[in-house]
């Protein structure tokens, strides 16, 4: 068996794009290989920060391609369609002919068996696979054409012992790899794939992202386990250095301990996002302590790596701590009037005018959930101040967390300060949501102002892009509600928020704002239900005539009748549903003429028919309370009664009865009944039904 090896040695690529290229080159080459017929043992994709290989074991040196009959164009089509299907299959003329099928007379031809050499097919694969890759950010290099994630300086390609030969672009493949480093690279004439692999070995590089990832967490382990500091590193920060790093070297520093008076989220992101240090806490105190494991590429004999680490990171805090004092002496209700001087979108006014709606929709919000309306209001006043402060201009990613520290400094209440930090919640699909009442109502209304407005003037997220985060607002207001039990009319928020755009004569040019919001909302709601239920199909039958905006009860009447109809309540429901629904549809023609869900007591011939209409008329009657105040467990309960009645009046009755009147009466008790069905949910798109 033979072995292809690629190596595509480069500058220094940044971590996302090595994980996206590897995942990119293992499905090209998988399906290039499918499509060619190729198989192979096993393929690997391998990277690390300057090199990109592909190594595939177990391929066949030659393939042996059997003769076949290909078919070609219709006889009579253009001569145009003939001359390309000749070229693209490389035959000529005299191997066409022409046979007759059940459609036709095409043409024809038979190719001859043949062996192919595997090397060969591989000059084509490659740089084709290689012009494919999609780089989300790529550059070019000099005068040349190619654009690649960083410049590309080399291309190793071998099939066993021999050269693949191919250009790409102004490249060509070769048998040499560089080692050594930037400054002084040498190039090395490569044998065969375990050669390469040996030469890296003997330069301390791993090649392996995977092998040099459990390094990584077992020196980790180690460093942690011997401070007597929590082993719960970041999973993203781990995954990051394991793509910075050739060889691995875990190396652990310390800091001044004046620094751990900063709040533990600079902390953090001081080391974890600034620097890429893994901060560590101690097991017996539960806090960050002041030392600190930075991943090195190298051995630290003579400790000088780990002390400029201990000088960056020293100066970086210090920089915080400037920030800090400096900061937290300003009266945070003094900063809100500065708000004014940041544009939040143009045609939308400042941030300083955000703040005042969202107060006075945040105010609305705490009449509904029963919330303290004046700490809500001053929660929303003040939530937006800490973004004219130096550290949150320096530290954009701690805005609201660094506002919540000063608010608590300067005496506000501990719900007023959680509320200004976790009014930004859920930063994402898996964050958390906020739990506190006065939290909730400024998060659900900063959210619901920012759709509002962008929606208003028609600037909405397209299939592609979403840059102002629109999406994921409107999946925080739901989750939001949801999580908290909260039962509310957002298009009564919808309205009350457009009021005050308008009476801040910001001029809306979108006529059917709150249908499209609401159109929206709907389609996150479903997509989030989509990651959550098994039942898709109740998801459909419930918001396929839904006319609710009240999320939670959506969400609560979707997973009720996902439980009941796993018990006989559900399927008894279901089953005198479909029943009727049939004789209905075997009827189809008679309802779409005369059959409105009408029927007339005057016109029953039989005891079933007054009792069925007297069932469907009790549900109806229950249907008129409120749908919040309704228990959908309830609902189909007194739904699955039917299916003794039905039963009955299908065995009792002759719904096609001669006389015309008394048939046509039968389907309109029939459609009233499937009517007042699908009132709760549209039945005919349930499983089963």
């Amino acid at each position: 068996m033979s072995d292809f090896l690629l190596e595509l040695y480069s500058e220094e690529i940044p971590h996302g794009l090595q994980i996206n290229t590897r995942k990119s080159l293992e499905a090209s080459f998988l399906k290039s290989l499918e499509d060619e017929n190729i198989k192979c043992k096993k393929l690997h994709i391998y990277s690390t920060p300057s090199r990109i290989c592909v190594f595939i074991e177990g391929l066949p040196a030659t393939m042996n391609i059997a003769a076949k009959e290909i078919k070609g164009p219709k006889v009579g089509t253009p001569p145009q369609a003939l001359e390309g299907f000749l070229k693209s299959n490389q035959l000529h003329k005299s191997d066409v002919f022409e046979k007759e099928t059940d459609k036709g007379n095409f043409y024809f031809a038979k190719t001859k068996k043949q062996t192919v050499d595997l090397k060969v097919s591989f000059q084509t694969i490659v740089p084709d696979i290689l012009k494919s890759i999609n780089w989300k950010k790529s550059m070019r290099w000099s005068d040349h054409d190619l654009s690649w994630g960083r410049p590309l300086k080399s291309i190793l390609c071998l099939f066993d012992t021999s050269i693949v030969p191919f250009h790409f672009y102004h490249l060509q493949s070769t048998n040499k790899i560089f080692l050594g480093g930037p400054y002084d690279e040498k190039s090395f004439v490569v044998k065969n794939a375990t050669h390469y692999f040996t030469l890296l070995k003997d330069k301390k590089i791993i090649l392996d992202h995977e092998e040099r990832k459990k390094i990584i967490l077992n020196n980790l382990k180690t460093i942690f386990a011997k401070s007597k500091c929590e082993n719960n590193p970041d999973p993203s920060l781990v995954e990051e250095v394991t793509n910075l790093v050739e060889y691995p070297t875990a190396l652990k520093g310390k800091f001044s301990e004046d620094f751990l008076a900063l709040p533990e989220e600079l902390l953090n992101l001081t080391m974890k996002q600034h620097q890429r240090y893994f901060p560590m806490r101690s097991i017996d105190e539960g806090k960050i302590i002041n030392q600190f494991i930075t991943i090195s590429n190298n051995k630290d004999e003579k400790k000088l790596i780990i002390e400029g680490n201990e000088r960056v990171l020293q100066a970086r805090l210090a920089d915080a701590k400037f920030f800090w004092d400096k900061n937290k002496k300003q009266n945070l209700v003094k900063l809100v009037s500065k708000l004014n001087g940041i544009v939040f979108y143009k045609d939308l006014g400042t941030v300083y005018d955000k703040t005042q709606r969202v107060r006075q929709l945040s105010s609305l919000i705490a009449d509904i959930i029963v919330c303290n309306k004046e700490d809500t209001e001053i929660a929303a006043s003040i939530c937006k101040a800490d973004l004219v402060t130096d550290l949150v201009g320096e530290y954009p990613e701690l805005q609201g967390v660094i506002g919540s520290y000063f608010a608590l400094g300067q005496g506000f209440s501990p719900e007023i300060s959680k509320a200004i930090s976790d009014h930004y919640l859920p930063l994402g699909p898996n964050d958390r949501v906020p739990k506190e009442k006065i939290a909730i109502c400024v998060a659900i209304a900063d959210k619901l102002d920012t759709l509002i407005g962008f929606f208003g003037i028609n600037v909405k997220p397209t299939s592609s892009k979403d840059p102002f985060a629109l999406r994921r607002a409107v999946l925080g207001i739901i989750r939001i509600l949801i999580e908290n039990k909260i039962s509310i009319s957002l298009k009564e928020l919808i309205n009350n928020s457009k009021n005050l755009y308008l009476s801040n004569n910001i001029k809306f040019t979108n006529d059917k704002l709150a249908d499209d919001l609401i159109e929206f909302f709907n389609d996150r709601f479903k997509n989030l239900l989509k990651d959550k239920v098994t039942r898709l199909d109740v998801v459909d039958s419930v918001l396929s005539n839904n006319r609710s905006d009240d999320f939670y009860n959506l969400n609560l009447k979707i997973m009720n009748i996902i439980k009941c109809l796993k018990q006989d309540e559900g399927i008894n429901a279901i089953a005198a549903y479909k029943r009727a629904k049939n004789i209905l549809e075997q009827n189809q023609k008679d309802i779409d003429n005369k059959i409105f869900g009408t029927p007339d007591p005057v016109l029953f011939r039989n005891p079933c028919e007054e009792n069925l209409l007297a069932k469907i008329n009790e549900v109806r009657d229950y249907f008129t309370t409120p749908s919040r105040l309704r228990d959908s467990q309830k609902t189909i309960h007194m739904l699955s009664e039917m299916k003794n009645l039905t039963d009955v009046f299908f065995t009792d009755v002759k719904v096609n009865d001669e006389n015309q009147e008394i048939k046509n009466n039968r389907l309109e008790l029939l459609y009233l009944m499937c009517k007042t069905f699908d009132n709760f949910t549209d039945f005919s798109k349930l499983e089963g039904a």
